[in-house]
């Protein structure tokens, strides 16, 4: 098991090692956009439909690491001011009853239009735009994927401190 949760931290570490270099690359297309348009007059739907993408791909794919390194969002109101006990009890709840039934039931509820968009090859969102918002909307299962299996990691190192 503890393999297990360590395969998965390596997989959400690479993969948010990868995904920080989409942020500068999103400020220097865009940087890009508003300088051809304003200094040169010329405008690309696809460089802008390619910031929305990358924002897309950072936000959603990197939402595993997130959870990994614990920065996430919290209400601490409940959290901060009980001992560490209480804490892995609060997570334990969090996770099992809150994390993962929302990633199910977000994860069932958009595979339909997931699975209609590649059976259609979606095309852009505008015209003259990327030709791949099939791609866009299979960031959804991907996303629920990637912080179940963080979730679970995290469950696993949770009931293993619980029992030492």
């Amino acid at each position: 098991m503890h393999r297990f949760a360590d395969l998965v931290d390596q997989m959400n570490t690479r993969l948010g090692a990868v995904l920080k270099w989409f942020a500068l690359l999103m400020v220097l297309i865009q940087f890009g956009i508003v300088i051809g348009r304003y200094v040169f007059g010329v405008n690309s739907i696809v460089a802008q439909e390619s910031v929305l993408y990358l924002h897309a791909a950072l936000f959603m794919l990197a939402a595993g690491y997130t959870l990994l390194v614990d920065k996430h969002v919290r209400v601490d109101i409940f959290y901060a001011g009980v001992n560490r006990r209480i804490q892995r009890r609060i997570d334990i709840f969090g996770h099992l009853f809150l994390l993962l039934p929302s990633m199910a039931a977000l994860a069932w509820w958009s595979w339909a239009s997931v699975r209609n968009s590649w059976k259609i090859l979606e095309g852009p969102i505008s015209v003259g735009g990327i030709e791949a918002v099939f791609l866009l909307k299979s960031l959804i299962p991907l996303f629920c994927i990637l912080i179940a299996l963080q979730s679970i990691a995290i469950l696993i190192r949770l009931f293993a401190e619980g029992s030492e």
